[in-house]
């Protein structure tokens, strides 16, 4: 039926109704713009005090895009409004799609996950007096319901004397007040009671406070391997005292690589143990004069170094720093992802080239606020 045939008042409400899909699709497309922006700057070594009002501003534009026809020329808006549109209609869609259609890699054996309510067992207790400790109180927060993920790995060029190694990955711990020590102790208390680790990796970002250094030592200085412990720091570290992180880290048992390799024996077979903390911290791993033989393992606190340990033929890496996004939507997923790639690398395991990399989604944040994406401690468990 056309429009011609129908009553004006039917065709009015067509029209609204065409008019407010056209917007709200390109409001989308706008909204993937800005953000995929405001992600891209934050995966780079840009000072705070440039990206924290950055990012106020992006809020700022996403929310206030029907007013663009207003601030800028007839022309230039109605492009950008078919920009936007073609974007948030088919771009955004297509990979939305992509992602939720996106196979496990072949290396993932299987993968196991149990789950943890640390406010059931701790209770207001778990929330401590960080500044941003009214937010775990908002209904149907995540931000202590820890997943603990045990991932079994099909790794090539695997010495035999490994298969069945076992890895401990934490990351992100965000120490400044909430959660409190309380929520911290229990989930190493949940660790101590699984079976010792072959090796623990710690991937950075421990500190958001200046005043909660004493809780490095003490609180991970509890975690025990078989075979090694070993740590990097993370963007936030670089913010308070990096030098005094280090040597907390080395009084609690932990080999800190920072920007480095160092050579190590793993049950009896050579390993590269690799240090990534760039691009905060320069200049990066030197690994020129770095051993041929040895299987190569890299701690790197950013998931965007992915590609640089393709090129150096690492076989496995281990990261954090990108949280899962901390608030994931329904089929959507992440949004807010600290990233030059935004969300591509957001959480999981990517197998490309002949490198394995695992995301962990880290177990705190300086905002404590997780929806439908729980904190994660990772095991892995290596096979030839």
């Amino acid at each position: 039926m056309m429009f011609a045939e129908l009553p004006p008042n039917v065709i009015g409400v067509q029209l609204i109704l065409l008019v407010f899909v056209k917007l709200t699709v390109s409001w989308v497309g706008h909204a993937c713009l800005w953000t995929y922006s405001l992600n891209n700057l934050y995966g780079r070594p840009i000072p705070k005090w440039f990206l924290k009002p950055y990012r106020l501003f992006c809020g700022f534009v996403i929310v206030g895009y029907p007013l663009a026809p207003v601030l800028v020329s007839q022309d230039l808006g109605y492009l950008y409004f078919v920009v936007c549109g073609l974007i948030g209609g088919i771009v955004f869609p297509l990979i939305t799609i992509a992602r939720l259609l996106r196979p496990t890699p072949t290396c993932v054996l299987s993968e196991r996950t149990h789950t943890i309510d640390y406010w059931k067992q701790l209770g207001p207790a778990a929330i401590g007096n960080g500044k941003w400790s009214w937010l775990p109180r908002l209904p149907g927060s995540d931000v202590f319901r820890v997943d603990f993920t045990e991932l079994t790995l099909k790794v090539p060029h695997l010495p035999p004397a490994w298969d069945g190694l076992t890895i401990l990955v934490l990351s992100d711990l965000h120490f400044h007040g909430t959660p409190s020590r309380v929520f911290f102790d229990a989930v190493m208390d949940t660790l101590l009671a699984a079976p010792v680790p072959d090796l623990v990796l710690l991937a950075g970002d421990y500190l958001d406070s200046d005043t909660h250094h004493e809780w490095i030592t003490p609180i991970l200085g509890r975690l025990n391997a078989t075979e090694g412990k070993f740590a990097i720091l993370g963007n936030h570290d670089q913010h308070h005292d990096p030098a005094r992180v280090r040597k907390e880290l080395t009084d609690a048992g932990y080999t800190v690589l920072g920007n480095g390799w160092q050579a190590a024996t793993i049950r009896g077979e050579t390993c590269v143990m690799i240090g990534q903390e760039g691009p905060w911290f320069v200049p990066p791993p030197d690994l020129s004069h770095m051993p041929n033989e040895g299987f190569r393992l890299c701690l790197s606190h950013s998931p965007d170094n992915f590609y640089w340990g393709q090129r150096h033929r690492i076989g496995l890496m281990v990261c954090g720093h990108v949280h899962g996004g901390q608030i994931r939507l329904p089929l959507i997923g992440s949004i807010f992802v600290p990233s030059i790639y935004s969300r591509r690398f957001d959480q999981g395991v990517f197998d490309e080239n002949g490198t394995i990399m695992a995301v962990n989604r880290g177990l705190s944040g300086k905002e404590p606020l997780r929806y439908n994406c729980k904190p994660q401690v990772l095991r892995l468990v290596l096979k030839c």
